[in-house]
């Protein structure tokens, strides 16, 4: 068949039609995380209106009817005509793609939003949108729909419902922005609370000082509606706030600013008996989990300062060489901010700063700042407990280079019992291949038979491994059920870690679902965290979903993953079924386990990610480290303890699972 190709059939669109055609590429999804970046895109411009001193307070709310709102008390949204499109400042903002204050420093200094499409994005891909504007005495609307247009059948985005309008006389300044998102759009339109909290809290840390509130109306108690978040310490209390559930060396966290040029930067650092370094950076408050030129500048500096200094104290000697940068930072936990006038990040997600002239200014204030500190009497003791720490760990890393090079060995895989037990795919493909970590022998056995040995790999497990949160490096390559791990994947672990000799592209989870099997996840969770973060980023490990029961009925069978499924298929099933619940994974047969939790055209898997790291860094630590107090204190607060697949249930509540069982 032949198809004519010409002018004709390049396709135009216009004003904020295309970001309805494609909104991945300007929020990244239209899932559950794509949802949020709108509201994170409003949050920024009232955040950028505080962080460059026009705005001292915040407020978010989530609405009943899921729309939500964001308020600040800075200058208000311009509502004079542009000079050359002649419609207001907020027509402008709100309807066109790359148009803003934020292209030069004349508005703002420092700026988080920077690609000028965020306010529009947001209108474009909501089913409707209000902008109050405070500015210059009077209080002025604009509302904006995304409605169908009845001769075309399209979808006009965000178009103004009318002129701007003044709506009365006011004293008051400052912007409200108020929008629903389009339901036609994202997958789901529910507004996930807890998540909206952190980044609020982590916001108000990151700018000392700042009043943010934030309000949730779906709330039925009234006592816990709204919470609010200012913090005078600033990132000093985001550094005690993170190193919750860890024992600091020093009370006392370490503070320093300064400015090169146009450069700002302010570090916080403390450091814990730990072994893991955490460092969280930020540009404009934006989160870099992927590092740049900032975290380069510092990390340099940093080494170079106390290598300095342990040759001045006498702990290194002329011919000993300089300890490692990673020697410096272990137990160290850090936040480092950056405010840079031009940033120049990497993707729309802003995951890197790239701009080069960062790192020798953010070098030379850390050089200059950490020189002050060493210098001081009264930081001898500290800065010579950081020394005996980088040696202690310097020795350690010679203990784990010498256990990374007997894994690597030829001599020493034969000599593995557990990779000897490892049931390698077939395919040479990484991309195609997935690993299956399983529990146990049994169940391992089942995996084995069950499998697609095409491009799936068993690894069972004796027992359960070490808690990494609790041993070093050394330690944990000593441990047989890690080195196989380890071994299997081919990446290697921590400063030696390379994801490109990853062997297998999906690397999952599969254990049993109880208590036991949970422990073992957030064990081989935690392990990967903290030794091959980059792998969990990147979306590579998965978390398999086996069923809790079989109901069977005549000739039909059917799986159910919980409790509320289970009530549901019993109900339709009607009497006269058998139900079995599967206590774990080596109760299924191989050909249950494949079509249930193996089958790529039937399993359920949960990918894991870390949306946020600062946060995930600190539950990892509550609920994995040796303090029992904060973990008590979490599981109290957060836990459900009336979940339905429990048999201990509040008077009136009838577990679905012994429901199921007296009807079978």
């Amino acid at each position: 068949m032949t198809q004519n190709y010409d002018a004709g059939n390049i396709q135009v669109l216009e004003g904020l039609e295309a970001v309805r055609m494609r909104p991945g590429m300007y929020i990244g999804t239209t899932s559950s995380r794509g949802l949020h970046h709108l509201l994170w895109e409003i949050v920024d411009n009232a955040i950028d209106e505080a962080s460059n001193g026009f705005a001292d307070a915040v407020t978010v709310t989530l609405h009943q009817d899921g729309s939500a709102s964001v308020t600040d008390n800075g200058r208000g949204v311009p509502v004079d005509e542009h000079p050359t499109l002649h419609v207001s400042g907020v027509e402008v903002i709100y309807t066109k793609l790359h148009a803003g204050g934020k292209f030069n420093n004349e508005n703002y200094a420092y700026s988080g939003g920077l690609h000028g499409v965020g306010a529009s994005v947001v209108n474009a891909l909501s089913r409707w949108m209000t902008v109050d504007s405070y500015r210059d005495w009077g209080h002025y609307r604009m509302r904006f729909t995304s409605e169908e247009n009845p001769k075309t059948h399209k979808i006009e985005a965000g178009k103004p419902d009318g002129p701007l309008e003044k709506i009365g006389n006011t004293r008051r300044r400052g912007t409200v922005v108020r929008f629903l998102p389009d339901d036609r759009i994202f997958e789901d339109v529910h507004w996930n609370s807890q998540q909206v909290s952190r980044r609020l809290q982590e916001l108000a840390y990151l700018n000392r000082g700042l009043m943010i509130t934030f309000t949730d109306e779906r709330v039925k108690e009234a006592d816990k509606r709204t919470q609010t978040f200012c913090y005078e310490g600033g990132i000093v209390d985001y550094v005690c706030y993170l190193n919750v559930g860890r024992t600091p060396v020093n009370d006392d966290v370490i503070y320093f600013e300064g400015q090169r040029d146009t450069i700002i930067c302010r570090a916080a650092i403390q450091y814990t008996v730990d072994y893991a370094e955490n460092l969280f950076s930020y540009v404009n408050n934006i989160p870099t989990p992927e590092g740049g030129t900032h975290e380069t500048g510092f990390r340099t500096a940093f080494t170079k300062a106390f290598n300095d200094y342990a040759r001045k104290i006498g702990v290194l000697k002329d011919k000993d060489a300089n300890l490692a940068g990673e020697d410096f930072r272990e137990g160290l936990t850090c936040v480092l901010t950056t405010m840079v006038k031009n940033p120049q990040f990497e993707g729309q997600t802003k995951g890197r700063l790239g701009n080069s002239e960062v790192r020798p200014a953010v070098e030379a204030i850390v050089a200059e700042k950490l020189a002050d500190w060493l210098d001081n009497l009264k930081n001898q003791e500290m800065a010579q407990h950081i020394v005996g720490k980088a040696v202690k760990a310097a020795q350690a890393r010679e203990a784990a280079r010498k256990a990374r090079d007997t894994v690597r060995s030829s001599k020493a895989l034969e000599a593995q019992p557990l990779v000897g037990k490892l049931a390698a795919a077939r395919g040479h493909h990484p991309e195609d291949n997935e690993l299956f970590i399983v529990e146990g022998d049994s169940a391992g056995g089942s995996a084995k038979q069950g499998r697609d040995s095409r491009f799936q790999a068993i690894l069972p497990l004796r027992g359960k491994p070490l808690n990494a949160e609790k041993k070093s490096i050394d330690q944990v390559l000593s441990n047989e059920e890690f080195r196989s791990l380890i071994t299997a994947l081919g990446t290697s672990i921590g400063e030696t870690f390379s994801l490109t000799n990853l062997k297998y592209h999906k690397v999952v989870i599969l254990s049993d679902a109880d208590q036991d099997g949970a422990h073992i996840r957030a064990i081989l969770l935690t392990f990967f965290f903290r030794y091959m973060k980059e792998l969990l980023v990147a979306g590579h490990v998965y978390i398999g979903m086996p069923p809790l029961y079989r109901v069977a009925k005549g000739s039909q069978v059917i799986y159910c993953y919980d409790d509320k499924e289970l009530e549901k298929v019993t109900k339709k099933v009607g009497k006269g079924y058998t139900l079995q619940r599967y206590k774990g994974l080596g109760e299924m047969n191989p050909e249950q386990l494949w079509e249930t939790t193996m089958d790529p055209g039937q399993r359920k898997l949960m990918q894991v990610s870390i949306d946020d790291a600062a946060q995930a860094d600190r539950l990892v630590t509550i609920l994995m480290g040796d303090k029992v107090e904060p973990r008590r204190d979490y599981i109290s607060e957060y836990a459900d303890f009336n979940r339905q697949d429990n048999f201990e249930l509040p008077e009136g509540q009838v577990n679905p699972m012994r429901k199921a069982l007296e009807k079978a």
